[in-house]
């Protein structure tokens, strides 16, 4: 983490606001007020540390919830008096319990469906649960064709991912822009219903993909040894 810079508080109140941001999916989480003491306090212990403008007080987030917010990074803005903390929290970032503060919409695209804050995946994957939870004898069902792939089950789901895989592998190496777009969103929606399937968030695999960064893959690989999460099973002798 870069120390090098420090934020620029305001000269009457001390503080500079700081808005917390969910370091693998981007939701932003919550914003509060930073002092001195408080950025020290976070630089010194990778949790965050608020300073509480009702109690006049240091506030170590998730202190009394255990709720806190370990950093992954830190920014600053062009004049440096404005601080963004990318965070993975260990548990619900609102005092309400909800995910985020951010939860009440009060505009929105038509079609949004009001849920997380989070990435455009997060928002079509939500949609996608939305299809595979359409109770039985729901007329959307007939129109739906995401539900005809949960209903016809995970060898239907990874026929198409394999028939889509196949026809992003044809376009990529020449094929025009356009079509390496439009496969590739092919490819990704289907693999969002097979996650759907088995109730995989998005979130948790970037989640996974946030843990790897700066490991080298050859070290990730030899990592998953004959007794990791990720060995196979193997056969006792008769």
């Amino acid at each position: 983490m870069d120390t090098s810079q420090t934020p620029v508080f305001d000269a009457r109140t001390g503080l500079a606001p700081a808005i917390v941001q969910h370091h693998a999916t981007g939701e932003v989480l919550m914003t509060a007020f930073m002092n001195a003491e408080a950025w020290k306090r976070t630089l010194e212990t990778r949790r965050v540390h608020f300073w509480s403008r009702s109690r006049d007080s240091l506030w170590l987030k998730g202190e009394t919830s255990g709720h806190f917010l370990d950093v992954r990074e830190i920014r600053l803005d062009c004049d440096q008096d404005a601080i963004l903390l990318r965070v993975q929290p260990t548990g619900p970032a609102c005092h309400t319990g909800a995910p985020s503060c951010f939860f009440q919409v009060h505009a929105a695209p038509e079609g949004a469906d009001g849920g997380p804050g989070g990435s455009l995946l997060d928002a079509l994957y939500r949609e996608v649960q939305s299809r595979k939870a359409l109770p039985i004898g729901d007329p959307a069902i007939a129109r739906s064709y995401t539900r005809s792939l949960f209903d016809a089950g995970m060898p239907k789901i990874l026929a198409k991912i394999a028939e889509e895989h196949g026809e992003l592998a044809a376009e990529l190496p020449t094929g025009p822009r356009d079509r390496v777009i439009a496969e590739t969103a092919d490819l990704l929606y289907h693999l969002l219903v097979g996650l759907a399937a088995r109730d995989v968030a998005p979130s948790e695999i970037m989640a996974e993909l946030a843990r790897r960064v700066g490991t080298s893959g050859i070290t990730e690989k030899a990592s998953r040894s004959s007794t990791g999460a990720f060995a196979k099973a193997t056969p006792s002798k008769p």
